[in-house]
């Protein structure tokens, strides 16, 4: 990543957070807290920003979104979805063990504990990956399983202390309430968001070749195990700040989420980090902004479920892996073939005759004769091929209009070109190339065509004898 991208991601997050030192109470009103319920109300005083609250948990979901949607493009990239997951569950005994220090919700304290947890969770998986049989993902899900248990054990030791009542916030952690987040900890979220993303600006590209191809990494010299430490370290700081937005089951949505959202959308790697941090900030205000529009609506779950609709409308309308695009493009291919053969056909009846353009007509029923099919299934091809101006239809008579003769020459010619290719250059018998003829011939390009008339010398005739038409400008 060049030095500009890096200091535009800097001045970003760095405007971000000092716009979070304007706010100076050390404590937010919840959201779910909020007077009002009206909903027309509420969206007008969250357009304004006007209240406080709000304002200070609407920073926070940014800069948790921007840090997931940037280090969860990595983990998708890296096929590392259950790591992610893992390591959210491995820092809750961290997170209870912050709390047991200081007795109170201290940010340092946490972001410490709930770090060393998830650092600790990474290493004992590698441990058990490296001197045992189990695999991997086994590894993961007892190290998710046996933290998780942890974690909760200790909540509930804190719970039932005399001092717990003093203590707030904790809830939090497991199921997430961004309207519980005050100064010092979005002061915190910025504070490891500029480091992230200064990180991964100076290391991009180690990162990157890492993540597609380790073993080059490797052998160009790159430090790999330490930038896989490194890493694991940043990764645990993001899941830490983010877990009061949405708590430890739902962060690692927030860390997939996005990132696989911008995969399908983009296939360099630089633009799907851009994207992934867009959709992760979206997201986040999404998630805030429906959560104000009532009281007691939680934050967290808004925001994966906005995420997720974000990921639904890329899964079916991404330009180039969209469901519904491939279909639409599949059924532009099956519409071009059937035309592009009712027009071969209709042109192999004309040859037949002796090519008289000024006679450049054939009889439905010798179509229907020549392609096998139904007077109706033809009838129904030739009305798409009249609507798109290729043939003209007068009475039983079937017109070819100077597009639709230049297209079936084009075809046949594309056809006989691929034939004699195979049976001069592949060694294929002549009876046995017309199958793989008719699957060619609609998809080769102008230039590809081009490339094998002059390999095979400008060719006359097929390797049946019959005549190949000249090039054709359409």
């Amino acid at each position: 990543m060049n030095l500009a991208v890096s200091r535009i991601r800097i001045i970003i997050i760095l405007g971000v957070l000092i716009l979070s030192l304007t706010i100076h109470e050390a404590a937010a009103a919840r959201i779910g807290e909020m007077v009002e319920t009206d909903p027309w109300d509420q969206m007008k005083r969250f357009i304004t920003l006007s209240d406080r609250g709000l304002r200070l948990s609407l920073i926070g979901a940014l800069l948790f979104g921007a840090v997931c949607g940037l280090l969860g493009s990595f983990i998708v990239v890296r096929k590392m979805a259950l790591f992610g997951d893992a390591i959210s569950h491995a820092v809750l005994p961290g997170v209870a063990l912050g709390f047991l220090w200081s007795m109170s919700k201290d940010p340092v304290a946490i972001l410490i504990g709930a770090t060393s947890a998830g650092l600790a969770g990474s290493l004992l998986v590698e441990a058990i990956k490296r001197t045992t049989r189990i695999k991997q993902d086994a590894a993961l899900g007892i190290v998710l399983a046996s933290f998780f248990a942890i974690g909760l054990c200790l909540i509930r030791i804190i719970q039932n202390n005399e001092g717990a009542s003093k203590i707030t916030g904790l809830k939090s952690y497991l199921f997430g309430d961004v309207a519980v987040l005050d100064r010092d900890d979005v002061m915190t979220m910025g504070v490891v968001v500029i480091l992230t993303i200064i990180l991964f600006g100076l290391f991009y590209r180690p990162f990157l070749a890492i993540s597609f191809d380790r073993q080059f990494a490797i052998s160009i010299g790159f430090p790999v195990r330490i930038l896989d430490a490194v890493f694991q370290m940043f990764l645990a700081f993001a899941i830490v700040i983010s877990l009061q937005a949405v708590g430890v089951v739902l962060v690692s949505a927030m860390l997939i989420t996005p990132a696989a959202t911008a995969y399908l959308l983009v296939d360099r790697m630089h633009r799907m980090l851009w994207i992934a941090m867009g959709v992760g900030m979206l997201s986040a205000i999404i998630g805030v902004f429906l959560s104000f529009l009532g009281s007691n609506l939680p934050t967290g779950p808004f925001m994966v479920l906005s995420a997720s609709s974000i990921f639904t409308i890329a899964y079916l309308f991404s330009p180039k892996y969209g469901r519904f695009t491939k279909w639409i493009r599949y059924r532009a291919r099956v519409k071009k073939v059937r035309e592009e053969n009712s027009l071969k056909s209709i042109y192999h009846v004309l040859e037949s005759r002796g090519l008289d353009r000024s006679g450049n007509k054939v009889l439905m029923e010798d179509l229907s004769s020549h392609r096998k099919m139904s007077k109706a299934s033809i009838m129904k091809e030739i009305n798409g091929m009249e609507r798109s101006g290729l043939v003209e239809l007068v009475g039983d008579n079937i017109i070819l209009t100077a597009e639709g003769f230049n297209k079936a020459r084009s075809v046949v010619r594309n056809h006989r070109l691929w034939e004699l290719y195979l049976t001069n250059e592949a060694d294929y018998a002549s009876d046995h190339v017309h199958d793989d003829a008719e699957k060619v011939e609609h998809f080769l390009s102008d230039e590809e065509v081009a490339e094998l008339e002059s390999y095979l010398d400008y060719p006359q005739q097929d390797p049946h004898g019959k005549p190949i038409p000249g090039r054709v400008n359409l």
